[in-house]
C-alpha cells in the first residue's frame, strides 16, 4: 500500500509533474495548515471556522504572505515558486488581481513540491513564518 500522506516523490518523478498540478497539492497542503491551525486555537464555531479559513486561503491572502517568505526562500525555492507564479494559469478569480493569483499560485507551487519532497518541516516553518509576519502587520 502507498502512503499517500508520506509520499516522497524522487527528483525524476517530480519532472513529470507539472507546475499547476503541484499548485494543486500545495493548495490542500495550505489549506491543511490553516485548517489545523485555527482548530488549535480551540472554541470557535463551525460556521466561524469556515469563514476564518476561507478568508485565508483566498489567492489576495496567499499573495501578501509571500511577500514575506521571499527574502528566506533558498535559490532552489525562489525558482519552485517563480516556476509557479509564471505559469499559465487560466482567468484569476474576480476577488484577485491577475497578480495575486499569480503569486498565490507560486506559493501553492512551492508547498506542494515542499511536500512531495518530502520536507514538510520546511513547509511548516515557512507556514509559521508567514503566519507570524501576517501577526506583526495586525
Amino acid at each position: 500500500m502507498t502512503d499517500y500522506l508520506n509520499l516522497i516523490m524522487t527528483p525524476e518523478q517530480l519532472s513529470t509533474v507539472s507546475e499547476l498540478a503541484l499548485a494543486h497539492v500545495g493548495d490542500a497542503v495550505f489549506e491543511l495548515l490553516v485548517r489545523a491551525e485555527l482548530c488549535s486555537a480551540g472554541g470557535a464555531k463551525m460556521k466561524e471556522l469556515h469563514a476564518r479559513a476561507v478568508a485565508r486561503v483566498t489567492a489576495p491572502a496567499q499573495a501578501a504572505l509571500v511577500e514575506t517568505l521571499l527574502p528566506h526562500l533558498s535559490p532552489e525555492e525562489t525558482a519552485v515558486y517563480k516556476r509557479g507564479r509564471n505559469a499559465h494559469t487560466h482567468q484569476a478569480p474576480k476577488s484577485a488581481s491577475p497578480g495575486q493569483y499569480a503569486r498565490a499560485t507560486g506559493l501553492e507551487t512551492l508547498f506542494g513540491w515542499l511536500w512531495l519532497t518530502g520536507q514538510k518541516e520546511r513547509v511548516s516553518e515557512l507556514y509559521a513564518l508567514g503566519r507570524a509576519n501576517e501577526r506583526v502587520k495586525e
